[in-house]
């Protein structure tokens, strides 16, 4: 197993450098990040002697070393335990972890850093997998056999098999567990063997290795995934192969020293938050209101190019009324970037809204507003865009609650006017 020689925790816009300040990476890690930023990665931005990381969160393990970059908006709360807590809990909600109709619903250890969280989940979905029997498939096969089944081959076997008179080179359809879905889950058990570094994991890892049955190794791409087609016996493979296609498609090896391989488990702070609100309005709303999310509908037609259209985050529809959240991961008092407003008001048009506002993680006050009217600029136009502010609660279950009460209060004010 692994140890993290250093673990580093920042949090989102912070910046690590290797010649200055209080957290530092090495030289050789800055250049391993500087070759991986090369590939185009939006997770940091590059600066004199060191990385700037932007709003991504979550975890990139250098070699042995784990950088752990946490969201936060609360200046006064710098606790890495707790925000640590929030960002675990936030990826719980959005990606589902709680569903008990799978192996998810029960983790054993109590998870350290993002990465620690994902290995369970997957070492948990490949325990399940293997209690509950792993699926055969069929597959076509080629070589020498004893009996002769299938089609002889007989080019092949006249150049194979002249002097064996006992063989038979054939190609036949072989029914086993040697096929693509396993080739991949394998070769992401490998890499979690490599990489991990929690005790706890270890002999599990082992284990699963032990009973897992062993498969030729083999090259994975995105199309490998995107080529995947399951049926009502594979699809209970679905969540493992989601782990695997995040392990495995972030995993950068170190072709130069060997040492400083990179994996990045990182996540959009903006598309999280927005998930994460959706999934609560979904959650805890009354049954009567709707919630959907990213409707789009078309608003402008180039001469001779396709339309372009226009998706706000989240839409609720309470009976006759209609109300736009535009979710937005940013740390404010009350002065939006007027390209929000400017796309609220957008909404507002093309969605017949009642009122449209822009949902903020913050304890700061709730900032009620209108569109002015067009031809009389001292005149509100009736037209209605707030700012709601959401207070980060450090208990998760609390904080989707109080986000549903915040948004249901909002919607009543607007029909009790």
């Amino acid at each position: 197993m692994n140890k993290i020689r250093n673990h580093i925790t920042v949090f989102e816009h912070e910046t690590l450098r290797f010649d200055k300040g209080e957290k530092r990476i090495s030289k050789e890690q800055l250049i391993a990040l500087q070759r991986y930023h090369g590939e185009g990665v939006p997770y940091f931005s590059l600066c004199h002697n060191g990385v700037k990381f932007n709003e991504y969160v979550g975890a990139i393990q250098i070699g042995n070393t784990l950088i752990e970059v946490l969201p936060k908006t609360d200046k006064e709360q710098d606790d890495e335990n707790i925000w640590r807590g929030v960002l675990i809990g936030i990826l719980k909600v959005v990606h589902r972890f709680n569903i008990k109709s799978t192996s998810a619903s029960l983790l054993k250890i109590k998870p350290n850093t993002i990465l620690d969280l994902y290995f369970e989940l997957f070492v948990k979905e490949l325990e399940y997998l293997l209690h509950n029997g792993l699926c055969k498939q069929y597959r076509k096969k080629e070589g020498n056999v004893l009996a002769l089944k299938g089609n002889l081959q007989f080019g092949a076997h006249i150049q194979k098999n002249l002097i064996h008179k006992e063989r038979f080179f054939v190609r036949h359809t072989a029914f086993d567990f040697e096929h693509k879905l396993h080739f991949i889950l394998y070769k992401t058990l490998r890499l979690i063997k490599k990489i991990n570094t929690n005790a706890e994991l270890h002999s599990r890892i082992a284990a699963l290795l032990l009973h897992f049955p062993e498969m030729p190794d083999i090259k994975v791409t995105s199309s490998s995934f995107d080529n995947i087609i399951l049926n009502r016996k594979t699809q209970i493979y679905e969540r493992s192969l989601e782990i695997a296609r995040l392990l495995l498609l972030k995993y950068h090896p170190d072709v130069f020293k060997g040492k400083n391989n990179v994996l990045a488990l990182m996540f959009d702070m903006n598309q999280l938050w927005e998930q994460f609100v959706f999934q609560s309005l979904k959650k805890e709303m009354n049954g009567d209101v709707i919630v959907k999310k990213q409707q789009s509908r078309y608003f402008w037609k180039p001469e001779g190019r396709k339309r372009r259209s226009i998706q706000p985050d989240i839409n609720i529809i309470a009976g006759n009324n209609t109300y736009v959240l535009d979710t937005k991961w940013k740390a404010i008092r009350n002065k939006p970037a007027i390209e929000d407003i400017r796309q609220m008001y957008a909404y507002n048009h093309y969605f017949r809204a009642n009122k449209v506002a822009l949902v903020f993680p913050g304890s700061f006050d709730d900032s009620p507003g209108d569109f002015i009217d067009i031809d009389n600029q001292r005149k509100a136009s009736g037209y209605k865009c707030g700012l709601l502010f959401i207070k980060p609660n450090y208990n998760i279950r609390d904080w989707q609650k109080e986000i549903s009460k915040k948004i249901t209060d909002w919607i009543i004010a607007d029909m009790v006017h």
